[in-house]
């Protein structure tokens, strides 16, 4: 056991060493692989090392828990690894640290995603537990109370941590009558209610073959990866089950809400509609987020609230599109006494970008670091494969990698003119503090 994780360990820094000057200068070649039982994967064949990655989204998140019982998708994260098929909850987890397999599973609001890294001598043995894991859990009782003991444990210390209290409650401002205002993880009520029916009937509705959108990357030819998925994946439902959501977005109102606890520092989560994936002008807000606060030390709030005032160790603002909505967002945290002056800092260089755009000199950095930064998104085999099926869920094309610096090159001053006015020129941001700020007061 102990031989066969340290050679997966080893044989992953070597490939992490390797991969930034093998891959930097050429784009992965993407094969599409259809098996036996129709379905379909992104394969990325890497000859170089005895490695499989698999990554595996299924449409269909926490949205789509019931009511009353939010938190049944990441519950059902938490068992898929707790015994499957042959292998009850013990016999499971050894067999994965024997074989030095790699599992892994989580969902978020849209999607529900698996993962499995596996040596190529036991690829077989891993693509068999994987199917398992995904056709036949066996959700026994003593794992299912385990693991509902760990979250509402985890939930409960949550209560108490500004961060997921402001985030959580910025959610629920925004989005005060649709899924998408439920935390991922429920509540402790609500996965008290969770019963095995449900965790059962969660995976029979979203893992079916129509459903999987599976990328592949390692030492592994089209024709065995044809047969392995079938292993994997031939024995689930042919069509998912079918869910309604409808497509919103975030008020365009402003607000803030002053959740009182007796800390030194605020915590802010402040943010305004965002923009899909699919629009024309993602780009040019990509580009225009990194130079207002998604550069990191760059950015313009870093460098007026941090660097030049000192009222926070970090500000940041980051795009999030879903499905159904799409929120721009950004946090902050300071002192109590100086919260309001951040507020002011950060409400001013918003519309200072609404009103004049950027800077030729901040345009050109931006891309430089947009496309320079890209090949680490690509330096593993497992980075790789997440890329492969983001690329699917998000209908970019087979060519998205080799096109992505194009498109960053190609936003000018005045596209992003056109999104800041768009989406920053209202200002009003909606904005949730919890802490004990001075002069900060909720308007409502």
């Amino acid at each position: 056991m102990a031989g066969a994780v340290q050679t997966l360990m080893a044989m992953t820094v070597i490939f992490a060493v390797m991969a930034p000057s093998a891959r930097a200068t050429a784009a992965p070649k993407i094969l599409e692989i259809e098996s036996a039982k129709g379905i379909k994967a992104w394969l990325v064949h890497e000859p170089n090392i005895p490695i499989i990655s698999v990554e595996i989204a299924f449409r269909g998140g926490t949205i789509t828990d019931p009511d009353g019982k939010e938190g049944l998708a990441n519950m059902v994260s938490g068992l898929l690894d707790e015994g499957a098929g042959e292998f009850d909850s013990a016999a499971f987890q050894e067999r994965l640290q024997e074989l030095a397999i790699g599992f892994s599973a989580s969902a978020n609001k849209d999607t529900f995603h698996v993962g499995m890294r596996t040596l190529v001598e036991n690829r077989d043995e891993a693509f068999h537990m994987l199917g398992q894991a995904l056709s036949v859990p066996r959700f026994g009782p003593q794992p299912v109370e385990r693991i509902r003991r760990q979250i509402k444990v985890g939930l409960t210390r949550d209560s108490e941590d500004p961060d997921r209290i402001a985030n959580h409650t910025w959610f629920a401002k925004a989005f005060p009558d649709h899924v998408y205002g439920r935390p991922n993880r429920g509540t402790v009520e609500s996965v008290a209610a969770v019963t095995r029916d449900d965790l059962v009937a969660y995976t029979r509705g979203r893992f079916a073959r129509n459903n999987a959108i599976i990328g592949v990357v390692g030492d592994v030819t089209p024709e065995e990866l044809s047969r392995l998925l079938d292993t994997s994946f031939g024995d689930l439902a042919p069509l998912a089950g079918a869910f309604e959501v409808p497509q919103t977005m975030p008020s365009t109102v402003g607000s803030i809400t002053v959740i009182r606890k007796n800390i030194p520092q605020s915590v802010v989560t402040f943010g305004l509609p965002g923009i899909k994936r699919n629009d024309p002008d993602y780009y040019a807000a990509y580009v225009m987020n990194y130079v207002l606060g998604g550069g990191g030390f760059t950015s313009r709030l870093y460098q007026e609230v941090r660097e030049k005032r000192g009222l926070a160790y970090s500000v940041y603002t980051y795009l999030y599109p879903y499905d159904y909505s799409a929120v721009y967002l950004g946090g902050v945290a300071t002192v109590n006494a100086r919260i309001g002056e951040s507020l002011d800092i950060i409400r001013a260089q918003i519309a200072d970008v609404a009103e004049n755009g950027v800077t030729a000199d901040e345009l050109e950095r931006a891309k430089t670091f947009l496309n320079g930064s890209f090949p680490l998104r690509l330096d593993s085999n497992a980075k790789i494969a997440r890329m492969l099926v983001a690329i699917q869920l998000n209908d970019l094309g087979k060519d998205y990698v080799q096109r992505r610096p194009q498109l960053i090159d190609a936003v000018t001053l005045d596209d992003i003119q056109r999104i800041a006015k768009r989406l920053l020129g209202n200002g009003d941001l909606t904005i949730v503090v919890v802490g004990d700020p001075v002069g900060v007061q909720s308007d409502g």
